[in-house]
């Protein structure tokens, strides 16, 4: 691994059709032989695919919207096969930690604005309740002590035009940002899916420290407006005997915090 990433140097179209029309109809083969409410499939934010290198559009906002036109693709393809589309954005809260010299808070949101205004602009007349939006803080193993408070960023993530908003929960350093939705009016109509399980550690989460956790949500924004999820895509970032048992787990936590909420 290594080298220099990807470089522009010509006009953006989308190529993969055929890729995406055989991932599509496994993934819904694959649904058919197990017992599933729905499926989701992700697919990359422009936000977060620009940070390759442009040489040939004449300015930032140019290349982040042509990036857009070619995502829409495959975002439309995925709501058209009744799959929740799923977007996966951790740059724009980790893209901070990556700035030197580090930007003030209002000039980073600015520019994190320009990447939801393009992404949403991706997304024009696409059904927002079969959408929901995933950020988190990266994936490396490291202290994150000079991550991007959710508190400084989360006017911006609600500016994302889609059903659902998928946000770190379960790792240690920002597990207590839930107390932020105390200040932090969710929209009617929305839906949290807060990270109960962590892929930053090895450590196996007790259900009921999964179920103390959702709880933490559900008092402050309706115990109807809370899935359970995990921080980020477990794959390949954990041994896979500790994904199933990290999900396994989750699913013990949501029983309990749904007869907690619910009663039996």
């Amino acid at each position: 691994m290594g080298g220099r990433p990807p470089v522009f140097v010509g006009p953006i179209g989308y190529v993969g059709h055929q890729a995406l029309a055989t991932d599509l109809a496994n993934f819904k083969t694959a649904l058919a032989t197990v017992k599933a409410e729905e499926g989701f499939i992700t697919a990359v934010a422009p936000g977060s695919f620009a940070r390759r290198q442009n040489q040939y559009y004449k300015s930032d906002e140019e290349f982040l919207y042509a990036l857009a036109e070619a995502l829409r693709e495959e975002y439309r393809a995925i709501v058209d096969a009744d799959l929740v589309l799923q977007l996966d954005d951790p740059g724009l809260p980790d893209t901070w930690d990556m700035a030197n010299p580090e930007p003030s808070v209002d000039e980073y949101k600015k520019f994190a604005m320009v990447r939801v205004e393009a992404l949403n602009h991706a997304l024009r007349g696409l059904p927002e309740d079969r959408i929901r939006y995933h950020i988190c803080w990266g994936s490396w193993h490291g202290p994150h002590t000079t991550d991007l408070p959710l508190r400084n960023i989360v006017d911006v993530l609600l500016k994302v035009r889609v059903g659902a908003y998928s946000i770190e929960a379960g790792n240690v350093r920002h597990e207590h940002e839930w107390k932020v939705w105390r200040d932090v009016k969710l929209p009617d109509g929305k839906v949290l899916v807060p990270g109960v399980v962590s892929h930053a550690t090895n450590v196996v989460e007790h259900p009921e420290v999964v179920a103390d956790r959702i709880l933490n949500f559900a008092r402050v924004v309706g115990r109807e407006n809370v899935i359970a999820g995990t921080d980020c895509g477990l794959g390949g970032r954990i041994h896979p005997q500790l994904v199933w048992a990290k999900l396994a787990a989750l699913v013990e936590g949501a029983k309990l915090a749904t007869k907690e909420l619910y009663g039996s």
